[in-house]
């Protein structure tokens, strides 16, 4: 380890206050008790593990999904501390497991950078366990302590020798605190592997014993390599360009890739927090790469004095990962979503600035590449603004006529009103008929729309399907974009269950991802979910949404008559069927649409959507088997 190891005693324990009001209002501290809040239990255990790496005591955490519903977390740093605590009398690995706000984050000594939620973590974890296990392994020893629910179910005892060090976590979630116990394998892996990717020379393994899965994380590359697996499948312009630096006591991490393709990617940290609405550092790094291209572009005569190129245009094919680790983190609101810290706005624009002029003088061809890049997408912005402006002439995105095909509803009550996509004519005509008029539109599309993943904005303006969807919704896209002048409070995508349906869905999500984010991010995009069979046993018929479904309502039919309708688009059920089936909210099952996750939304999109073909064939060859549920 490097220099000399600061001495991690109980005396390092800061207590704040008690551990009752966990089990009363989890929520609070784990933002749900459904999926995401089980999720937020394992990176509670591995951010204790990666603050140890951040201080240089860590090289190797393991994490592991047991069958038996366990979670094991294993790291090498220094181990919790288990000395008697002088304030309470207690061993401090009691004390760190059963009182919240007890940790080394709130000891300046211990932690000088850390992530964790305010050292509310592990004790949490145990709060919200039917039965948690600690061993930690320091000073030639192991220390064991077990606990239920918060509470120890044994003293802090010594359970035997070793030559290790680090501490273990085992545990398992309270089936009457979550409404599900069941990990998502697939999500813990892209935490784990983004933080491999931000903590350069940390392992990270992770094996899920339920799927027989096993991975290794460790990416010597760091935020390079980051960018790399961001844009794969994308064809970028040059090799990623890597700044580091420290300023003041802050360390700046950036790395950034231009590629030939339209939309911005950016994602931000800071002391391995995702910063999902920005902050200070991302503001530098934005308002400091506009500026300098500007520079460079009318030194080398590309931009006149007058002219400038648009944030917008220095970031159009820009995927980016910024990092920033500082000693005092102000973040804000409760979920960490926004750095504010000034002192990190300095930091970020200093260290590129003085980087990035040095990178930029060594490698002008690159520096050539990015700027002609940048000027086309000024020359695209403008040829997009001239094409709005006519539309607008002509009274297209801000007109009051609304599409000939779409049959408005009465009501303009946004908690009320639906807007169905429906694809095709027919299926059109019986949804018109089937619906509610009060608070129901239907819009009918007729085939695949324009996928806007391989599109320019411009080319996208002028498609008069798409056209009609922007006008219908009334929101407007891109910069235009109002959630205010929203027309219905669901958007609700109905297209058949095969195949093509699915493929107009996507096509459709992607328009809705990459132009009216803050529809699906406001709970405003639905999929409709037609039945696949009708089953008629005797008079009474039954409709089921899945092969499951059907395969289990036979099983339990005992020898009775029956017949089997395959449903094979919207279009073979008549009006009362489809309102039965898919329009009645009180029968039908409607999915809406989520972002879990901005990072690996983008580069789903880019892979089903993009223009790499080879990548998206090896990626449903991959998934096919195990898709059953496309969640964004």
């Amino acid at each position: 380890m490097p220099g000399e190891e600061k001495k991690y005693t109980a005396e390092d324990i800061k207590i704040l206050k008690g551990l009752e009001a966990v089990r009363k209002r989890p929520g609070m501290y784990i933002g749900s008790t459904g999926k995401r809040g089980l999720q937020h239990l394992v990176y509670e255990v591995v951010d204790n593990s990666v603050d140890e790496a951040l201080a240089g005591y860590c090289t190797d955490i393991k994490v592991r999904l047991r069958k038996d519903g366990y979670v094991e977390v294993v790291d090498n740093g220094r181990g919790i501390p288990v000395d008697i605590h002088p304030e309470v009398g207690k061993s401090a690995l009691e004390v760190v497991m059963t009182t919240l706000h007890a940790g080394g984050k709130f000891s300046k000594e211990s932690y000088k950078i850390s992530g964790g939620l305010h050292g509310v973590g592990v004790s949490v974890v145990n709060a919200l366990s039917e039965h948690l296990v600690v061993e930690v392994y320091r000073d030639g020893k192991v220390y064991r302590q077990e606990y239920s629910r918060g509470e120890p179910l044994t003293p802090v005892e010594v359970v035997g020798e070793t030559d290790k060090r680090g501490t273990k976590v085992i545990f398992k979630p309270d089936p009457t605190i979550f409404s599900t116990t069941e990990f998502d394998p697939d999500d813990i892996k892209m935490r784990l592997r983004e933080l491999a990717f931000l903590n350069p020379g940390l392992t990270i393994e992770f094996e899920d014993e339920i799927r027989g899965d096993r991975s290794v994380f460790k990416y010597e590359g760091g935020l390079t390599q980051f960018v790399q697996y961001l844009n794969k499948g994308r064809k970028a312009l040059h090799d990623v360009i890597h700044i580091t630096g420290m300023h003041g006591d802050i360390k700046v991490d950036v790395a950034f890739q231009y590629t030939d393709g339209y939309s911005e990617t950016i994602y931000a940290y800071a002391n391995n927090i995702k910063t999902v609405d920005g902050g200070t550092h991302v503001t530098a790094f934005k308002t400091t790469l506009t500026r300098m291209m500007n520079d460079y572009a009318k030194k080398q005569g590309i931009l006149k004095k007058n002219e400038s190129f648009a944030g917008e245009d220095v970031r159009e094919g820009l995927t980016a990962v910024i990092s920033v680790l500082l000693k005092n983190p102000e973040f804000e609101g409760q979920t960490k979503s926004k750095l504010g810290n000034e002192e990190a706005l300095e930091a970020v624009s200093k260290v590129l600035r003085e980087k990035l002029r040095d990178y930029f003088d060594a490698n002008i061809s690159v520096l050539k590449r990015i700027l002609s890049k940048i000027q086309n997408a000024m020359k695209a912005r403008e040829a997009a603004r001239k094409a709005k402006e006519m539309i607008r002439r002509k009274n297209v995105l801000e007109s009051t006529s609304l599409p000939g095909k779409l049959a408005d509803c009465t009501s303009t009550d946004l908690e009320k009103s639906e807007l169905f996509i429906v694809e095709g004519d027919s299926a059109g005509g019986s949804a018109k008929q089937a619906r509610d008029r009060e608070f129901q539109a239907i819009l009918p599309i007729r085939g695949k729309i324009l996928n806007v993943e391989k599109a320019s904005f411009e080319r996208l303006l002028k498609n008069e399907q798409i056209n009609d969807i922007i006008i219908a919704i009334g929101t407007g896209i891109g910069d235009d974009f109002d959630i205010g002048k929203l027309r219905y409070g669901k958007v609700i995508i109905m297209t058949d269950a095969d195949i093509d349906g699915a493929h107009i869905r996507t096509l459709l999500l992607t328009l809705f991802y990459r132009y009216m984010r803050q529809l699906i991010e406001e709970g405003h995009v639905y999929i409709a979910m037609p039945p696949l069979y009708k089953v008629s046993v005797g008079k009474s018929e039954h409709y089921l949404y899945s092969d499951e479904e059907l395969q289990e309502f036979l099983s339990n039919l005992n020898g009775k008559k029956y017949t089997i309708q395959r449903y094979k688009g919207l279009g073979e059920m008549n009006p009362e069927q489809l309102w039965e089936t898919t329009m009645d909210p009180e029968k039908r099952k409607i999915i809406k649409v989520e972002i879990e996750d901005a990072e690996e939304a983008d580069r789903l999109f880019e892979i089903l959507m993009g223009n790499d073909v080879s990548n998206r064939r090896r990626f449903i060859e991959n998934n096919a088997l195990n898709v059953t549920n496309l969640d964004i």
